[in-house]
């Protein structure tokens, strides 16, 4: 969840506070839990679920590669040990040595063309998961906006803000109002029941070092 939680991070930079500009006397001011209303929201899961699938194909891409390589590799042990074999004639190990240098040569094209793909694909897959989380903290951050100016708070603080040190931002408000219930049932007023059960979020394939196949 680190990258939802740098998102937030991006999106609320634009603060939720003085909506309204404060009043003589007594302020209104309400708090709520963005990352709740974030994860919790039914565009969300359903977003996520969209990536897992476009992951669940790379990662079967990836997959598909990788047994071409290791058959070459199969193959590659299996030449070595004949051209190793004493009773095999010079003739016919200077051809062994000829097919292996070439199987070899295009086990090395198959595993960097593999790994081009996978940080070009993953590259690809992390911009539209960015740009599309983005736009669902936006379109909460503004019925935030809009519940807080009909509601007429003053300030609206986010609750589950954290420092560049982990600690919330928000320790304490007194007699302040938790909007997070109704702005999520708001959100969710619409969704399909099959919407609103929780996505794991699967690991996208590395990359493995260069000497790694």
């Amino acid at each position: 969840m680190t990258l939802i939680r740098s998102l937030l991070a991006v999106v609320l930079a634009a603060s939720l506070s003085g909506i309204g500009a404060a009043q003589e006397g007594k302020l209104k001011i309400a708090t709520v839990d963005m990352q709740q209303l974030f994860k919790e929201y039914y565009r969300t899961n359903e977003a996520q679920k969209q990536i897992n699938i476009e992951r669940a194909r790379i990662q079967k891409d990836n997959n598909d590669r990788l047994t071409r390589i290791r058959e070459l590799e199969n193959s590659l042990a299996n030449l070595r040990k004949q051209i190793e074999d004493p009773a095999i004639s010079d003739q016919k190990k200077q051809a062994l040595f000829k097919d292996w240098q070439m199987q070899q040569q295009e086990g090395i094209a198959l595993d960097r063309e593999r790994r081009e793909f996978l940080q070009r694909k993953n590259q690809a897959l992390n911009e539209t998961m960015v740009q599309r989380m983005k736009g669902i903290l936006n379109e909460i951050r503004k019925l935030v906006e809009e519940q807080a100016k009909g509601e007429n708070y003053d300030y609206v603080f986010d609750k589950s803000g954290l420092s560049t040190s982990q600690v919330p931002f928000l320790l304490y408000t007194k007699d302040a109002t938790d909007i997070t219930a109704g702005l999520l049932k708001d959100l969710n007023k619409d969704a399909p029941p099959e919407s609103l059960k929780p996505v794991e979020e699967l690991k996208t394939p590395d990359v493995p070092p260069a000497d790694d196949k």
